[in-house]
């Protein structure tokens, strides 16, 4: 909707990016959002932290593809998106809610670190999207990731990859 109101966050990824598919093959990923206000205090003549926020995120498509192959746990982001409440009834009868950020778009902040930048094709973004699960949150050709190298990124595999041996997204 064009008067929707949208929303920037800055936090951290409090653990690696969950990539899945819904059960007509559209990707989704999920992850949370730690936010900690930091404010100096002229008492003590240093900083203190606020109460931390935890905020749930999806992205979808080709932006959940580019999320989980490129973020991971400890990541410094800046996401911005739509706020959803979601309203569900427990199994006691209790109402229950949560406020949730649709993500549009979400990237590394450049300030505690850096980054390169690869622009993803559209034949690769196309590949991407006529993959078919195998199983909840799996792809066909079964486990994407066949190795988590020191620097805590997992690498694709070539099961399923495109031209020269490319990832298929």
């Amino acid at each position: 909707m064009s008067n929707e109101p949208t929303i920037t966050i800055t936090g951290n990824l409090t653990g690696d990016p969950e990539l899945r598919f819904t059960p007509s093959g559209q990707a989704y990923a999920r992850f949370v959002i730690a936010a900690t206000p930091r404010r100096y205090d002229r008492t003590t003549n240093g900083w203190t932290d606020g109460e931390t926020m935890f905020l749930r995120a999806t992205a979808w498509r080709d932006l959940a593809n580019h999320i989980a192959a490129s973020l991971g746990k400890g990541a410094r982001v800046i996401a911005s998106g739509r706020l959803r409440q979601n309203n569900w009834t427990t199994d006691d009868g209790e109402t229950r809610w949560s406020i949730d950020l649709e993500v549009d778009d979400l990237g590394p902040s450049l300030h505690w670190a850096t980054a390169t930048v690869t622009k993803a094709t559209r034949d690769q973004a196309e590949r991407a999207d006529q993959r078919q699960p195998a199983a909840e949150g799996t792809p066909a050709g079964g486990d994407p990731w066949t190795a988590t190298p020191a620097g805590g990124r997992a690498e694709p595999a070539t099961a399923g990859a495109g031209a020269a041996g490319t990832p298929p997204f």
